[in-house]
């Protein structure tokens, strides 16, 4: 959902657009200005707006591997609430989906080995004899045809 999306539902609930995007533009004017001057912004159930500092460290370029220093600073950040936390984690687990605790791990499949040399082929799979349409195949049917 972007911005525009939210004024229109915004505006369902009002019964006024112009309403509605006022409210949405003074909402996030207000957290950006409180959060620029240091304060946070909590709402209650929601989550907390605030400002993290960052301190002055020695990064590298990745290009050339030369130090650059990167200077203090300060930014955004947000901490969702418990109600929020709870609301989105029990629409996560009523959708079907796993909780965000539970990491599914990818499943690996043993590599199959090569018959002529026992080692495994590329890709972790064993190379299709060219009577059972391999690569070989197409390219002799290609040229059979003309």
């Amino acid at each position: 959902m972007n911005k525009t999306q939210l004024v229109d539902a915004l505006a369902e609930r009002l019964g006024d657009r112009r309403t509605a995007a006022a409210a949405v533009d003074g909402l996030l004017e207000t957290i950006v200005d409180r959060v620029r001057s240091g304060e946070q912004v909590a709402l209650t159930g929601f989550g907390v707006f605030e400002g993290r500092a960052r301190a002055a460290r020695t990064a590298r370029n990745p290009r050339t591997g030369v130090a650059v220093a990167v200077p203090a600073t300060t930014v955004p950040a947000f901490r969702p609430g418990a109600g929020f936390r709870a609301a989105v984690g029990s629409a996560a687990q009523s959708n079907g989906s796993a909780p965000a605790s539970v990491v599914a791990e990818p499943a690996t499949e043993a590599p199959v080995k090569n018959g002529k040399n026992g080692k495994a082929a590329k890709g972790g799979k064993a190379k299709e004899d060219k009577a059972g349409g391999g690569k070989g195949a197409k390219a002799k049917k290609a040229k059979s045809k003309k």
